[in-house]
């Protein structure tokens, strides 16, 4: 069964908005909508963007890069893990294998 969803009050550039969601999400819509709130405050307050719809899309943008460049990042440092393990299984693997033939 699915859970009810319950309207959840965001403020964003001075502005209310009810948005409907999981009870169990609202923390990170809250925690999402303050993010959101910040970056285009600092959009708005440079003062090289003009009109909410703007702001809105500027905003999006920036927070799209940032989503890339967190993904490029993770698949480095997932790279980088795999590659590693690979290295302790080959030494365990190499280890093992020496000591199964003392055995002998």
């Amino acid at each position: 069964m699915s859970e009810p969803y319950a309207q959840v009050s965001v403020r964003i550039l001075d502005k209310e908005y009810q948005v409907a969601c999981p009870p169990s999400e609202r923390t990170d819509l809250l925690d999402s909508a303050e993010i959101l709130n910040e970056k285009m405050r600092e959009i708005r307050d440079s003062g090289r963007v003009v009109g909410l719809d703007r702001i809105a899309v500027m905003a999006a943008l920036n927070m799209a890069n940032d989503l890339l460049h967190a993904e490029a990042r993770d698949r480095l440092l997932e790279g980088d893990i795999s590659d590693r393990l690979k290295l302790i299984s080959d030494r365990v693997e190499s280890v093992l294998g020496g000591s199964q033939q003392l055995d002998l």
